[in-house]
């Protein structure tokens, strides 16, 4: 199974067999794959998920599970759990992407566990997921794939810096201040975002800056301001004003599960 065949194929399926809404989607998503295909029954759908034969089918299936507003039913859960251990890169990835939306603090350590795993995709997945599951057990993997020399993927540094901005920890500060070096642009615009949530303070991404800055400062998140994980969202394409075609599936930004929406200070 490619990674493109199959939110092709579930687009396609979309557009045939009819869509829902986007308005209950939890905690987000990024595709077209937001679609929930109405003559898709819940039962069908688990029967998708769990098809020891067919890789695009249990990624559909799990994709349609997790889009659906009653997705974070704990049987469901324990069939992401399962997912994310799933042989198939694009099925673990669709695990991952699911616990961020249905899953509980406690499955942050789970995702954890793919930072590490062969597929870029997979890691992605894991450390955006990251963002919505508020665990400070998991900054110190947090902490690793910022590394360039750690994690190849700049995409992953990117996501994983993001989700880092909602721990306010001097480790995690340091950390992300060293992240300014990284020769990627992305990952120190990202880098410096999640500066920015934890100090209240700005020196764009000039390292040497911040690094004063730390350095002179004995209450490092004085000015901490409240983390809210990034969200997806654009403006309508042109083919998506015809009738039956669905709106952009944009986003509702929010606060992580287990994460305090007001600093305490």
């Amino acid at each position: 199974m490619t990674r493109m065949s199959v939110p092709a194929l579930t687009c396609l399926s979309g557009a045939l067999g009819g869509c829902g809404t986007f308005d209950n989607v939890p905690r987000g998503t990024e595709s077209l794959l937001q679609v929930f295909v109405p003559q898709t029954t819940p039962i069908e759908a688990a029967e998708m998920a769990t098809d020891p034969y067919s890789p695009e089918r249990r990624y559909q299936g799990t994709t349609l599970l997790s889009n659906a507003d009653f997705g974070g039913q704990p049987v469901y859960i324990q069939l992401y759990l399962d997912a994310i251990e799933d042989e198939d890169p694009g099925v673990r990835a669709a695990g991952a992407r699911a616990l961020g939306r249905h899953g509980e603090p406690v499955h942050a350590m789970r995702l954890v566990e793919l930072l590490s795993d062969e597929d870029r995709y997979v890691r992605f997945e894991a450390a955006r997921s990251l963002q919505r599951l508020h665990n400070p057990d998991a900054v110190p993997a947090l902490l690793d794939a910022i590394r360039a020399d750690k994690e190849p993927e700049a995409d992953v540094r990117v996501a994983a810096a993001e989700a880092l901005g909602q721990y306010a920890q001097p480790r995690v500060l340091q950390g992300l201040i060293a992240a300014l070096a990284d020769p990627r642009l992305a990952v120190n615009h990202a880098v410096r975002r999640s500066l920015v949530t934890l100090t209240g303070q700005d020196f764009g991404v000039d390292r040497s800056a911040w690094t004063r800055w730390a350095s002179a400062t004995d209450d490092l998140f004085a000015g901490q301001q409240p983390y809210v994980y990034p969200a997806f969202s654009r403006e309508k394409k042109p083919y998506e004003y015809l009738p039956f075609v669905p709106p952009p599936p944009n986003e509702t930004a929010s606060t992580p599960v287990g994460l305090d929406p007001t600093p305490d200070r």
